[in-house]
């Protein structure tokens, strides 16, 4: 393996402290005496490369968690790596080395989803550590490549470090204040498994400050822990002007050269601003020290030499331009998008028999917008198939299909009454002439997302409730009353309370957004070439009102694995054509795989060995998940925890066997002070293929098996 470290030592050796101090902005310069070119640092690629021209545009991260597929979420990562080195070579050749045009790609967003009404949370992994940490890790996993290479085939960054997932609007000087059990139980487990696991080259700090600590500079997330107590050894990058904020939002510095010296002597090497531009009159008023800037510049210079930027021989830049959006990679997409749909309800009417339809109605704000298959943080598609497009082109001439927008995204029709009127009018008439419709409502990325980045319904955008917006209540009542079949199609980042839609349609899909072939990806679902086997990651809540106060980073009564109320939809729910069971569990010694009713609390892991059978005549994925409960400690989560989970491919009428690992870690508990310990010696595992609760066993009609298992 080449020794890195020591070559970007002596280049950095050869800098003087101007051009030292230099190299820590986003937006590095050339040194061209020493034959270093410009380097922009920011690029993005959360669901595809993004915001550098066209590239696969896969469903966003959101959705790619309702797979609950380690492996293909590598698959995709490794795609998106793909693409983003063949579009560098053919950039950089031209020296066009812009934003959004390097290696080092701010992705995965691995925050907690602790709160539904959160804008940026679509682009998370959703509301559970577990399943974060695992999809995190696999995503950086694919990313950056072989790790025994020499070379990075691109540089992930986990982002945002930490406690942090809203309010938007606050987000500048906000301080989340939060216990060192929930920090510790829920806010760090992704993040140190995509240090301890992935290796991970990137952290990203986020806007908030932690408990009075502005997180870009911030003593205790990025020394103690990140550093000294996880050995992370890559680079820190401050959320973008996040710095600035030290001093013109949170006051905990006067000035800019205060800010700068405050972040870079808690490890922040990287500036996402420009802030850092003060860094010499940091260093002139005896702020930072020079070796510090030194140190930080160093490990910079080593990362873009790991990633071989510096190296005509690094095999990833012969990498050509042709495999970006190509077929295959178009194809994954699909399947991506497939995979991420979950069904909610199906009273029988799915799927549809076009032989027995003589016409579909299609009406909705999100019906044909292609805004809504995007989420944000994302690529341009070189085709975008919306939800009615990919019905036309399914059911071609043989079925009529009626279309109307039937009301506005998001207005409520004040404005222009007249005009609302008539399009709720118009689609109450297609719905009459339909023999079924499809109600296609929900939000888009302008709607939900990132502060700045949104501009419609919402303050900053995160949401004001869990209710529709606008006038897609009204429609979707008044469409139900018509009295022909209705399928929602909800399309959303995030959790609604869909209460009425779930007493009244027949039919229920949740697409998240679902990426470029969105609308291909439905039709083939809702006419049964496929069956749909995405799970949710987040909780769907009855009501806006059971939620804790937004701005309150206590996890009591949030998620399912501490609210105490019944869910519309559970954490890990969602149907499917076929009928896949759970027939029998053993569960095994991890280290000698000999089945065990007794468990010893040093072992570093136990297999759980699962029969499926599939019991229908519909080939389908399925997803077994493990949950565990802890029977004795006061530490431990109100409810339950997911702790292993896997997906399956079964074809019709087939039996198989899976492993799954349960990690010493579900054994244990994070105390009042932080501390992971062993406080318990009796366990119970659920295995099936949704949550344990009672919610999901009555709208799956399928239970669990149990496993008492003890200390």
């Amino acid at each position: 393996m080449k020794n890195f470290k020591n070559e970007a030592k002596e280049l950095v050796r050869q800098m003087d402290l101007l051009e030292k101090a230099s190299q820590l902005r986003y937006d590095a310069p050339a040194i061209k005496r020493l034959g270093i070119p410009t380097y922009n640092w920011w690029n993005e690629a959360l669901h595809g490369v993004a915001r550098a021209g066209v590239a696969t545009v896969f469903p966003q991260a959101i959705g790619l968690a309702a797979m609950f597929d380690e492996e293909k979420l590598g698959e995709i990562a490794d795609i998106i790596a793909i693409e983003g080195r063949a579009k560098y070579n053919q950039f950089s050749q031209k020296e066009d080395r812009d934003i959004y045009k390097g290696m080092t790609f701010w992705a995965p967003n691995i925050n907690i989803f602790r709160d539904p009404r959160w804008g940026r949370g679509h682009e998370t992994y959703g509301e559970d550590p577990y399943l974060t940490a695992r999809l995190g890790v696999a995503f950086i996993k694919g990313l950056q490549g072989d790790e025994n290479e020499d070379y990075l085939k691109a540089a992930a960054c986990a982002k945002h470090f930490a406690v942090h997932s809203g309010p938007e609007e606050d987000r500048h000087h906000f301080d989340a204040i939060v216990s060192k059990k929930d920090l510790y139980e829920t806010y760090l487990p992704a993040f140190e498994a995509a240090v301890k696991e992935a290796n991970v080259i990137g952290v990203m700090g986020a806007y908030n400050r932690v408990n009075g600590e502005p997180a870009c500079g911030s003593k205790t997330l990025l020394v103690d822990i990140l550093k000294k107590d996880w050995g992370f050894d890559g680079y820190i990058v401050s959320d973008c002007w996040a710095i600035r904020d030290f001093h013109t939002e949170h006051m905990v510095t006067h000035t800019a050269a205060e800010s700068a010296a405050l972040a870079i002597n808690n490890g922040c090497e990287l500036n996402c601003g420009n802030t850092y531009l003060h860094m010499l009159e940091a260093h002139q008023e005896g702020l930072v020290k020079e070796e510090i800037i030194t140190e930080a510049a160093e490990k910079l210079m080593r990362i873009r030499m790991q990633l071989g930027l510096f190296d005509k021989n690094c095999k990833y830049n012969e990498i050509p331009y042709a495999v970006n959006d190509c077929k295959v990679h178009r194809e994954v997409a699909l399947e991506a998008s497939r995979r991420s749909m979950v069904m909610l309800k199906n009273d029988g009417i799915l799927p549809l028999n076009k032989d027995k339809l003589k016409s579909i109605g299609i009406i909705g704000p999100t019906a044909n917008n292609r805004t809504v298959l995007e989420g944000n943080y994302n690529g341009t598609a070189s085709r975008y198939t919306t939800f009615v497009e990919g019905i036309q082109d399914y059911v071609g001439d043989d079925v009529r299909v009626y279309y109307s927008e039937g009301c506005h995204l998001f207005a409520n029709g004040m404005s222009n009454l007249a005009w609302e009127n008539d399009r709720e009018a118009e689609a109450l008439i297609v719905a009459e002439q339909s023999d079924v419709v499809v109600l296609c409502l929900g939000l888009d990325s302008t709607i939900e997302g990132e502060q700045g980045d949104t501009g419609n319904a919402f303050a900053g955008g995160d949401k004001l409730s869990l209710n529709l917006i606008g006038r897609q209540q009204q429609l979707l009542e008044k469409v139900v009353a018509v009295g022909k079949p209705v399928i929602l199609v909800l399309s959303t980042g995030s959790a609604m309370a869909i209460n009425y839609a779930d007493e009244h349609c027949n039919a229920i899909f949740q697409t998240w957004y679902p990426g470029a072939q969105g609308g291909k990806a439905l039709a083939q679902l809702l006419f049964g070439e496929y069956s749909p086997s995405g799970k949710l990651p987040v909780t769907f809540y009855k009501t806006t009102e059971e939620l804790p106060a937004f701005e309150d980073y206590s996890m009591k009564d949030r998620t399912y694995r501490y609210m105490p109320n019944e869910a519309l939809y559970p954490f890990g729910y969602g149907l499917s054509y076929a009928d896949i069971k759970v027939q029998s569990v053993k569960v095994l010694d991890g280290a000698k795989g000999e089945e065990i009713t007794n468990f010893s609390a040093g072992q570093t892991k136990y297999k759980v060995k699962v029969e499926l059978e599939n019991k229908s005549n519909v080939d389908s994925y399925d997803v077994v998940q493990i949950y565990i409960k802890d029977m004795e400690s006061q530490y431990a989560v109100p409810n339950f925890s997911l702790c292993s989970f896997k997906s399956v491919f079964l074809k019709a009428g087939e039996s198989k066997e899976v492993t799954l690992n349960v990690g010493e870690k579900a054994f244990t508990v994070i105390n009042e002070e932080g501390k992971r310990i062993v406080d318990s010696k009796k366990f119970k595992l659920f295995i099936g293929t949704s949550a344990p609760d009672k919610r999901s066993q009555k709208l799956t009609g399928k239970t669990h098996i149990v496993a008492e298992v003890e200390f």
